[in-house]
């Protein structure tokens, strides 16, 4: 149970400090963080979370992260489910939390999209299906694959939670424009589930493509980074 309350703790921290800044701050007048706050935001949630739990239960926070890691052999399946469930529910919570807070405004609206994922109209960009798929898929992939070279036992040590936090600073500063990006089911189930309508309707590729992506990066550095490879 420790594992799984770490996870809930460390998701529900990056839904509330990544989406939080998103709602909250990115378009504050005069001082609005914008969107490389909001990216930097993202990926410090992850590193401090990552020093924090990491020791405790790896530090995923992400269900996508999970999977890749068990496909890269680095997490046991028995505990997948456990993981993803704390993780989602960390993730709604801190939604709920950010809802509270961000109807404390007047002519707050969840309509805005309140750091929702989306694609076509919804897209920040106006991006398409077709790219927004590649997008989160890619990002994901990449994401999976750092996380695995940072971590690995050959790596320099005491380092991978700057290596994985700065990852998704970059990964947030490329895809925002286009998904506002997800590369997380967790993070974007929390959101969706407050919006609804067209939030939910499109959170089907924001659990596929991250999967998709994490699988992806998970194989790719067992191919290229075995130590028989090397």
């Amino acid at each position: 149970m420790k594992n799984y309350s770490a996870e809930f703790i460390g998701t529900f921290w990056l839904v509330l400090g990544g989406c939080g800044s998103a709602v909250l701050a990115a378009a504050f007048p005069e001082l609005g963080i914008g969107l490389l706050g909001v990216s930097l935001a993202f990926g410090l949630t992850v590193l401090t979370m990552a020093f924090a739990i990491g020791h405790i239960s790896g530090c995923h926070l992400n269900p996508s992260v999970s999977i890749g890691l068990c496909v890269g052999g680095r997490f046991p399946a028995k505990e997948l489910l456990p993981y993803i469930i704390a993780q989602v529910l960390g993730g709604i919570a801190a939604a709920g939390v950010l809802y509270l807070i961000a109807s404390g405004k007047a002519g707050f609206e969840l309509s805005a999209g309140f750091a929702s994922n989306g694609y076509g109209e919804h897209s920040p960009g106006a991006y398409s299906l077709q790219a927004a798929l590649i997008t989160e898929i890619v990002m994901t992939m990449m994401f999976l694959f750092v996380i695995l070279g940072a971590t690995d036992k050959r790596a320099p040590q005491g380092l991978a939670p700057i290596a994985i936090g700065l990852c998704l600073t970059l990964i947030h500063l490329i895809s925002i424009p286009v998904t506002n990006t997800s590369v997380n089911p967790a993070r974007s189930t929390a959101v969706a589930l407050f919006v609804g309508d067209w939030a939910v309707a499109q959170l089907w590729l924001f659990w596929v493509a991250p999967i998709v992506g994490g699988i992806l990066g998970a194989v790719v550095y067992r191919v290229i980074g075995s130590e028989k490879a090397a």
